[in-house]
């Protein structure tokens, strides 16, 4: 995971996968960046980003 940010990530049922990222901006952004290809096994065909307040997250976790 990228220095300087932290959140979570989940997998949703209907095959998308949501994210939260708090930080650096600059991190956040390279994160962002990956995303758009992903790991080699991905098939990413969007990625969809939103602005929101930050809520204080803290490391870096999977979500249920």
């Amino acid at each position: 995971m990228a220095s300087g940010v932290a959140g979570w990530v989940r997998n949703v049922p209907d095959g998308r996968v949501e994210a939260v990222f708090e930080g650096d901006p600059q991190a956040v952004d390279a994160l962002v960046e990956w995303c758009r290809s992903g790991p080699r096994s991905a098939t990413v065909t969007a990625v969809e980003v939103g602005d929101e307040e930050p809520q204080g997250e803290e490391g870096f976790r999977i979500a249920r």
